[in-house]
């Protein structure tokens, strides 16, 4: 389940904990895992589990607590918009019904052509550039006017 590829990057996130924490990794392997497989299975978390020597549930604990495990399958581009209070007050309300109306879906709803899945995201840690929009889990967007929605779009497609 995961590949060679895949091992050889958890076992470089392993090396950074002492020997008998290979749990430690636990975050770094599902992202791993996540990259690879594109969202975590549950066939996936558990190779996770067993290349780490963990259980399971230990490992789908983690994975359910942070959003920014996908534990179904997304679009190619998963779009978060931060909605909470800081973020609400200075547009992320209007970022996100822009990207509903341009996208054709609401949050956790992907597009039928599958290369946008939209979700609302808590806190992101960066109230003074709201709005905000983290894509893909790993580049934040910050100062999202209607404009620069309609840009990031066109880049993505």
């Amino acid at each position: 389940m995961l590949s060679a590829d895949a091992k050889k990057r958890i076992d470089r996130e392993v090396a950074k904990y002492p020997a008998d924490q290979r749990q430690s990794a636990v975050m770094a392997a599902l992202a791993i895992a996540q990259d690879e497989a594109g969202w975590l299975a549950p066939e996936v978390m558990q190779a996770v589990a067993d290349y780490l020597g963990m259980p399971a549930v230990a490992v789908q604990e983690v994975a359910t607590f942070y959003n920014m495990y996908n534990l179904a399958p997304t679009g190619r581009h998963k779009i978060t918009v931060c909605t909470n209070l800081p973020c609400a007050l200075s547009g992320g309300e209007r970022a996100a019904l822009h990207l509903k109306s341009r996208l054709g879906i609401g949050f956790r709803e992907t597009t039928a052509d599958g290369r946008f899945t939209l979700l609302e995201g808590e806190c992101m840690g960066a109230c003074g550039d709201a709005p905000v929009m983290l894509v893909n889990n790993k580049r934040m967007c910050s100062f999202m006017s209607n404009e620069r929605i309609d840009a990031l779009l066109e880049e993505l497609k």
